[in-house]
């Protein structure tokens, strides 16, 4: 087992005292007027992945899916529940995010590397296939903020993928890019599945979660309505779509 989701809820507050003002709020509380309204982002999720297994999240706008993202990222706490997570995670959830505008490429190349654990001299051996796999040779010596966003994913992707995580997380990294560049993502994907590391894949391509994923997790409202194989659960939520399209 390297992940163990059970019953998973995150809950936010949606209202509280700055939609009131400090003033009404208190007279509310102190007449128990007052009740904050809860949002289940995501709830009671379950599910399990073993070592090389390649979970699909799929679901519409608002299903919850890069919110349980960042929960099993650690970078949410789960409201209810409990998550069993075995092994060091690389995951990439917003563009940007880790690096440093002002630094160069390769400076923050070795900064995202140290920020996952990774030593300085794992770092110097793997950074020419880094750079190479990014397509960014030419722009080493460029501050950061001057990439363009295909060329900052390009950089954050080739990072966590080829210092080998136990466990990859992506949100929507996939669809950036031109054509070659996903096709060499998709390859790279593959390798990861073949090499024992966990994924957890988040895009609205039907197409490329069903090419790349052996098992799927189909969220509606944050509510889990499917989990098990690729073929079947996506299937479903194809004919649910057209279903939807119909009416």
């Amino acid at each position: 087992m390297t992940i163990r989701l059970e019953n998973i809820g995150i809950c936010y507050i949606v209202g509280d005292y700055r939609n009131l003002g400090l003033k009404d709020y208190v007279i509310q509380k102190l007449r128990g007027q007052y009740k904050a309204k809860e949002f289940w982002a995501v709830e009671d999720v379950s599910f399990e992945l073993n070592p090389g297994d390649f979970l699909g999240i799929v679901g519409n706008n608002g299903a919850g899916k890069s919110t349980l993202l960042k929960a099993i990222s650690g970078i949410m706490t789960p409201t209810k529940g409990t998550m069993e997570i075995g092994g060091q995670i690389a995951a990439l959830l917003e563009l940007g995010a880790g690096f440093d505008g002002e630094m160069t490429v390769k400076e923050n190349t070795f900064l995202r590397g140290a920020l996952m654990g990774y030593t300085r001299s794992f770092i110097n051996d793997a950074y020419p296939d880094i750079i190479r796999f990014a397509e960014l040779e030419d722009f080493q010596d460029r501050p950061f903020k001057q990439l363009s966003s295909g060329m900052r994913t390009r950089l954050a992707f080739s990072i966590a993928c080829l210092v080998r995580p136990d466990i990859l997380i992506l949100d929507e990294v996939l669809s950036v890019g031109d054509g070659s560049f996903k096709a060499k993502s998709e390859a790279r994907m593959k390798e990861i599945i073949s090499g024992g590391a966990t994924t957890i894949f988040v895009s609205h391509s039907i197409s490329q979660t069903r090419s790349l994923c052996n098992k799927a997790l189909w969220l509606d409202k944050g509510k889990q309505i499917a989990f098990g194989d690729a073929k079947d659960v996506i299937d479903m939520y194809e004919t649910f779509l057209k279903d939807k399209k119909k009416l």
